[in-house]
This record gives C-alpha cells, sequence and structure tokens, in this order.
C-alpha cells in the first residue's frame, strides 16, 4: 500500500470537496476554486469531512497513480484554505524589482528592464529597504501555478556559483566554487 496514498486528506471547515462525472475533484473554499481530472482507474470517495483514495490493483502504474492523486488534492485542500506563499531574494548590486498591479518590472543587470506579466491567480508583492536585498513575495491558492511562475522569475537570473549574485529563494542554500585563485598554488 502507498505511504502516502492510503492516508485520508482532512477537510477544513469552509471548504467543500466534490466528485464529479468523468472522476473530476472539485475543491472550494474562502480562497478560491481549483478542479483535478483524476485517472479513471483510482477512486476518490469524500467521508464525513475526509476525502479517501483507492486504488483498484497493486501494479505499478496504480501504486503511483495513488500517491500522486492524494498528494494532487491535499494540495488543492491545503490551497483554498491557507494559500501559498513563496519569497524569492534578488542578490546583485543593482538589482531591484517593482510590482505594478499584475506587472512586475525587474532591472537584473542587463541592458533593458525585464517586465512580466503575471497570472492573475497570483498576487505579488515587492520590498527593497536600504541595504538590504529586494524580496519578491508570491501568493497565490494554485501551488503548481505559484511554482512556475517562481520558476519564470528564477530563470531569468539564476544564482551563479563564485558570487551567488542572481535570484534565489529565501532561505536556500547555494553551493559556492573557490575561484581561480584558490586553485593556483
Amino acid at each position: 500500500m502507498s505511504r502516502i496514498g492510503k492516508l485520508p486528506i482532512a477537510i477544513p471547515d469552509k471548504v467543500t470537496v466534490t466528485v464529479g462525472n468523468d472522476n473530476v475533484v472539485t475543491v472550494k473554499g474562502p480562497l478560491g476554486v481549483l478542479s483535478q481530472k483524476v485517472d479513471p482507474d483510482i477512486t476518490v470517495s469524500v467521508q464525513e469531512k475526509e476525502v479517501v483514495i483507492t486504488r483498484p490493483t497493486e501494479q505499478k502504474r496504480h501504486k503511483s497513480l495513488h500517491g500522486l492523486y492524494r498528494s494532487l488534492i491535499n494540495n488543492m485542500v491545503v490551497g483554498v484554505s491557507t494559500g501559498y506563499t513563496v519569497k524569492q531574494e534578488l542578490v546583485g548590486v543593482g538589482y531591484r524589482a517593482e510590482a505594478k498591479g499584475q506587472l512586475l518590472e525587474l532591472s537584473l543587470g542587463y541592458s533593458h528592464d525585464i517586465v512580466m506579466q503575471l497570472p492573475t491567480e497570483v498576487k505579488v508583492e515587492t520590498v527593497t529597504e536600504k541595504r538590504a536585498n529586494p524580496i519578491i513575495t508570491l501568493t497565490c491558492h494554485d501551488k503548481q501555478l505559484i511554482g512556475q511562475v517562481a520558476a519564470k522569475i528564477r530563470s531569468l537570473r539564476a544564482p551563479e556559483p563564485y558570487k551567488g549574485k542572481g535570484i534565489k529563494f529565501v532561505g536556500e542554500e547555494l553551493r559556492r566554487k573557490a575561484g581561480k585563485s584558490a586553485g593556483a598554488k
């Protein structure tokens, strides 16, 4: 039995989970509505404040789908009830970020500024303090979408291993390399 798949998902107050036809799971909560189509082999049932996912056989495919859909539905329940937050830090001299509604304007040391149009579900805030790196805070109820947006922002200037300049997640530990002078003796 899948260790993840066999765990029931607790449904918090103010959140409703419905399983429609074609095995589409819809989760509604105070922060929004999310839906996910589930493979026809996997059975999703809602029982008294919890969601239970079961699989028909012990095939490798069914085992992997069992844990996958349990995790996806759990992420949806957490997303519509509490939401997700991702913080990114811009490390580098002259790097700055400014949010104008759904537009994120980044100055990352290129010859031009980069302007990103963010999806309407993602809320963005930027904080710039004196003598501190600018911080971008993304909030959303969809874990997959916020991860995709954060990865796209990071890809604009990924942290480099020598000085650590670039866009990194807050709290992320970067592997640093010794420079040229360290090996020449």
